[in-house]
């Protein structure tokens, strides 16, 4: 008999935990897992009395299910999300929806929901964020797909999401095909570069200011009542606060070795691939990168030279600084973010809801903040707003930060303090509001050496090769963009 309002494939610690947020929220579902213990247990134990029912074969999950039959997966990304859908599909019918809520890679998001449409079945891919505990009390949840799915899953979406201090659900819906998946990605790129952002400003306060994790942890309590409050600034403060049981700082004994589960990367790639300058999460993906070359650095430590002498800096004020440093260059990250969004939006013809994206991370997930209620604010007001920066908010935020910004990277360079991240985010700052870069002289040494033409000022659209030696010929190479 069809009882079941949804059903959930995956009982690791995800899985499980978002199946107890459904059952709090008066929703029946069905969990089937591929180890039939793994059911039994969960409902013997953290299901136990509770309305949440077992299968015990794919076919049993769906003869339980109510039509249109909805099936979550959280499953491995990749070929075990595949192998599923192909044992669901014989049991399935039109207008029954198929909802990926993996980390899945977009472009796989992309095939399956053409695929599955061809055979009447509504694909989602969801993003979904906030660790075990927002799976348990309220994570966000950035669903994509078949729009016609949409109204059939909300009800229990929203139910289940983190709620914005004003009460909205941190879930929306995204768009078509990918983009649920696509935005999750993006989402977890700006982590990785808020997450170095906060070890640069760490380690320019332990190195550039001699202040103990203690001191540290102070100052990160202070900003998170501020501008900075969020997520991340709120946890740092918890680590550097943590003592080992001899006393002093946990953080400090930890290897300095940087593991990345390739989200970050999948990002920095995607925007080369779009020509859109995502420097910032760029750098934080190559950061942990030259973080994992801790034999080689210990080694360079011993070989490479640094700065002899020390700046010496007002500590009280400096910290100002670092915090109007901090919070500009996170404005610059989403600022990117934002742009990359925008720019697979128009590639893919997919309808994004900016200020939806901003709300659906105000909650839940691990980039929630009170800045992001700003971002909203500024998708709301002009939904087609080309750029974060041309927001008058954004644009006078990082205008007062500026002079900030500037001294905090100037003493980092002149103390030899690697700054990345808050570095790139000050260069691409710097890069979008000049009118005119170098890319003219560029794009004359290409024309020099391989006739790859050039535009003029004058005349943009036409490509013009000269004869810059009077030994090359008049024929030049098929114009491409680089």
């Amino acid at each position: 008999m069809a009882t079941a309002d949804i059903g959930l494939i995956g009982l690791a610690v995800m899985g499980q935990n978002l199946i107890l947020n459904m059952n709090d929220h008066g929703f029946v579902v069905c969990a089937y897992n591929r180890t039939q213990a793994k059911v039994d247990h969960f409902l013997a134990n953290e299901a136990k009395d509770t309305q949440i029912i077992g299968a015990t074969s794919i076919e049993d999950l769906c003869s339980k299910l109510k039509r249109p039959r909805k099936v979550m997966m959280l499953v491995k990304a990749g070929s075990a999300v595949d192998s599923f859908i192909d044992q669901l599909l014989p049991f399935l019918e039109q207008g029954d929806i198929i909802i990926d809520g993996g980390n899945s890679h977009f472009p796989d998001s992309v095939r399956r929901a053409k695929t599955l449409a061809e055979k009447g079945i509504l694909f989602v891919g969801s993003g979904v964020s906030g660790g075990e505990e927002g799976a348990r009390f309220g994570p966000s949840l950035m669903p994509g797909g078949n729009p016609q799915a949409w109204p059939f899953i909300k009800p229990i979406f929203q139910a289940i999401a983190a709620k914005a201090p004003d009460g909205a659900p941190c879930c929306d819906w995204v768009g078509e095909e990918g983009s649920g998946h696509y935005v999750k990605m993006v989402h977890n790129g700006i982590e990785y570069g808020d997450m170095q952002l906060i070890c640069e400003v760490y380690q320019i306060m332990k190195e550039g200011l001699g202040m103990s994790s203690d001191e540290m942890a102070d100052t990160f309590e202070e900003w998170n009542k501020g501008k900075l409050d969020s997520f991340l600034i709120e946890i740092t403060r918890d680590i550097l606060r943590f003592k080992d049981e001899d006393g002093t700082a946990l953080v400090e004994k930890i290897r300095d070795t940087a593991g990345q589960k390739g989200t970050g990367k999948w990002t920095g790639i995607d925007s080369l691939d779009r020509g859109i300058p995502v420097s910032l999460i760029g750098e934080a993906v190559y950061a942990r990168c030259l973080s994992s070359l801790k034999d080689e650095r210990t080694r360079a430590s011993k070989i490479l030279v640094g700065p002899t002498s020390q700046t010496a800096v007002d500590k009280s004020e400096f910290l100002d600084a670092l915090g109007e440093a901090l919070y500009a260059a996170k404005i610059v990250s989403y600022a990117q973010g934002f742009m990359l969004m925008r720019q697979a939006a128009s590639d893919y013809g997919w309808n994004l809801n900016f200020a939806g994206i901003a709300l659906m991370w105000r909650g839940g997930c691990i980039i929630r903040s009170a800045f992001l209620g700003k971002i909203k604010d500024a998708y709301t007001v002009n939904p087609s707003l080309e750029n974060l920066l041309f927001d008058p908010f954004f644009t006078e935020a990082t205008a007062t930060a500026q002079s900030a910004w500037r001294k905090v990277i100037a003493m980092a360079v002149t103390q030899g303090i690697p700054t990345p991240a808050l570095s790139t985010s000050l260069n691409f700052y710097d890069g979008l509001r000049h009118e005119m870069l170098p890319a003219n002289l560029l794009q004359a040494q290409r024309d020099y050496f391989g006739a790859h033409t050039y535009e003029l000022l004058s005349n943009p659209g036409t490509h013009i090769h000269t004869n810059w030696t009077g030994k090359g010929g008049n024929v030049s190479s098929t114009n491409y963009d680089a």
